[in-house]
């Protein structure tokens, strides 16, 4: 994003020409309208699953828990029918976003976005400093201490390891030998160990080869990482022991994982 669009200036902003009751926006389409117009695409960054795209000057947009396509438009490309989010630039190009499910397309004056919901107080994410073995250890016997936690729960709930999802956690889980409902305070040291560099390990897996392979980046090109655990393995042998894969409705998703491997 900040080798495409960088230093562009909008011509035009639009909300969404396709309405969906899960996107969420925090302006009508006049004032959205009305206040990106002139202003300069600045250097974008991440955390988690929210996006920061700044305004230059003096506001932020802000793309979170987006499960959808985020994609650039060179002058004269073919845009998608629906989308969600159209910003049109003076040289011709154009970025779209549209989601599947749900997601927040929200603009804040610079510093304002800190304060959202699920941004502010945001844990430290698997590739952030901060995520060290010992800081995942307490976090584990802090939540220990609490409510009944499965392991599935703690990648997936509540934003307690932000930018991990549903689909994401099989192969974590896969990888720490961990059943998706094990619960968090029957873990031991050596298992809790193992779940922390299965995440740290899978999700750089996911980075270095440009994303899952059922995405695309900004260009509508999909990833290179191929999941272990998802729907093309069930009954299939598990790679490792080559017992049938199984499937569970866990926690508001399917959860996928070797039987044997994962007890």
């Amino acid at each position: 994003m900040n080798q495409a669009i960088q230093g562009k200036t909008i011509q035009q902003g639009d909300l969404g020409n396709s309405p969906h009751k899960f996107v969420w926006y925090n302006c009508s389409p006049a004032e959205f309208n009305a206040l990106t117009q002139g202003k300069v695409i600045g250097p974008a960054s991440s955390r988690g699953r929210w996006l920061f795209l700044p305004l230059e000057p003096g506001y932020v947009m802000v793309l979170g828990e987006c499960g959808g396509r985020v994609l650039f438009h060179p002058a004269d490309e073919k845009l998608p029918a629906k989308y969600h989010l159209h910003l049109a630039f003076t040289d011709g190009s154009v970025l779209t976003a549209t989601t599947q499910m749900w997601g927040a397309m929200e603009l804040y004056q610079q510093g304002q976005e800190l304060q959202r919901q699920y941004i502010h107080g945001m844990r430290p994410t698997p590739i952030d400093p901060e995520f060290t073995g010992d800081y995942f250890a307490n976090l584990v016997s802090e939540l220990s201490k609490q409510e009944k936690r499965s392991v599935k729960g703690l990648l997936t709930q509540d934003q307690i390891i932000p930018g991990l999802g549903n689909s994401i956690a099989q192969d974590i889980l896969f990888h720490a030998r961990l059943h998706p409902r094990h619960a968090i305070q029957e873990m031991s040291a050596e298992q809790t160990h193992r779940l922390y560099h299965a995440i740290i390990d899978t999700v750089q897996a996911v980075i270095s080869q440009g994303g899952r392979y059922d995405e695309v980046d900004l260009f509508g090109q999909p990833g290179g990482y191929q999941r272990i655990m998802d729907s093309r393995a069930l009954a299939k042998p598990c790679p490792v022991c080559g017992e049938k894969v199984e499937k569970i409705q866990y926690l508001g998703g399917a959860c996928y994982f070797c039987p044997v491997c994962q007890k």
